[in-house]
């Protein structure tokens, strides 16, 4: 006889169907509530950072108020030192824009001038309807100062981190009396935890690795704020496959309006030497198999939480990635979504473990 399964079972289409409806209510959902759901994330990335700086201190008999304000100090002194950074660059960029045009400008009409001599015959106005010397210095401003319009949302990203601390010497106990089987659960969501944070950790630090050669390389170099480039090449070193690439954009194109296309292409060899030493070679080896993931799965992830949560997104893409990973191992019933976002390596282990039974 034909198989018949009830209206709503596990396996049939019109359950798929319900699934497929609710995800999409959900992802919209995500998107709508943006503004309000990053800063969230961000601070709770962070607080996942301080965490083990914060069970340190309250181990040595601290209070739990000392405990949990000394890490978000050095929060407060980091955000500052950068904040005024990235504001001093911004003034510092504006006041020289004029001239950077002007610059710029000038290597448009040589481009002209070089290519006639070859015979190709390309007017400026259709040259600089390709390429506006004048918008791409514009732009460049303009993500500076989306970049300190970020960090004028900071205070409130650090105060959810301290409501985010005092709560969590709290959670298990209210896990173990709200629910009938705590252990399991605390169990798995501790496995979230320390997923999460020892990725972030070992992440930040090859980011600092990156900015600090970059900046160095680019003092060297003589292009104008490389601290603030380094800045730029830590923050998006944490965007997987393409941030190193989208970093060296800026410091190449300013190397080019400033000493002209020798130049440019040296920094542009010294950031693929860079990249390729730590993206290629030292986080690998570090990394090891932290992130579980396919390569395939964090690019994917990469263009979806960048499209969902902007740009926020993208730099924690990884993170999303692996905490729906763990959630989905969770449940027998969506144990094979977490086989597919996983590695080959899991893969293996699995038919492994399958063969010998």
């Amino acid at each position: 006889m034909r198989e018949i399964h009830p209206p709503y079972s596990s396996g049939s289409p019109l359950t798929l169907v319900y699934f497929l409806a609710a995800l999409m209510i959900v992802i919209a959902g995500l998107r709508a509530a943006t503004d309000i759901i990053v800063p969230f994330l961000l601070a709770t990335v962070l607080a996942m950072i301080c965490a083990p700086m914060v069970l340190w201190l309250k181990r040595l008999k601290f209070p739990t108020i000392i405990a949990v304000f000394v890490p978000i100090i050095g929060l407060l002194l980091g955000l500052i030192l950068v904040g005024t950074l990235v504001g001093a660059s911004l003034a510092s960029f504006s006041a020289n824009l004029p001239q950077y045009q002007m610059r710029l400008e000038s290597q448009t009409r040589f481009l002209v001038d070089f290519l006639a001599g070859w015979g190709i015959d390309v007017s400026r106005a259709t040259l600089e309807n390709l390429y506006d010397p004048a918008a791409t210095m514009r732009r460049a401003g303009d993500l500076l100062t989306d970049l300190g319009n970020l960090f004028s949302r900071s205070f409130l990203i650090l105060l959810t981190v301290v409501f985010i601390l005092f709560e969590a010497a709290g959670i298990p106990r209210k896990m173990r009396a709200a629910l009938d089987a705590p252990e399991a659960t605390m169990a798995h969501w501790q496995r979230v935890v320390d997923s999460v944070h020892s990725y972030l950790l070992t992440k930040t630090w090859i980011s600092l690795l990156t900015g600090a050669i970059v900046a160095v390389f680019l003092q060297l170099m003589g292009v104008d704020y490389p601290l603030l480039w380094g800045l730029v090449a830590f923050v998006l070193n944490f965007i997987p496959n393409i941030g190193s690439l989208i970093a060296s954009i800026p410091a190449i194109l300013l190397a080019l309006v400033q000493f002209g296309v020798l130049q440019a292409l040296i920094v542009a060899t010294g950031y693929f030497v860079i990249n390729t030493a730590i993206g290629a070679g030292l986080e690998p080896r570090v990394m090891g198999r932290r992130l579980g993931l396919s390569p395939l799965v964090v690019f994917v992830s990469l263009l979806f939480w960048g499209w969902v949560l902007g740009p926020v997104g993208m730099l924690l893409s990884v993170v999303l990635t692996m905490v729906l990973k763990i959630g989905l191992e969770a449940n027998p019933n969506t144990r094979k979504f977490a086989v597919l976002l996983g590695d080959m390596r899991d893969t293996d282990a699995i038919l492994s473990a399958k063969s010998e039974h």
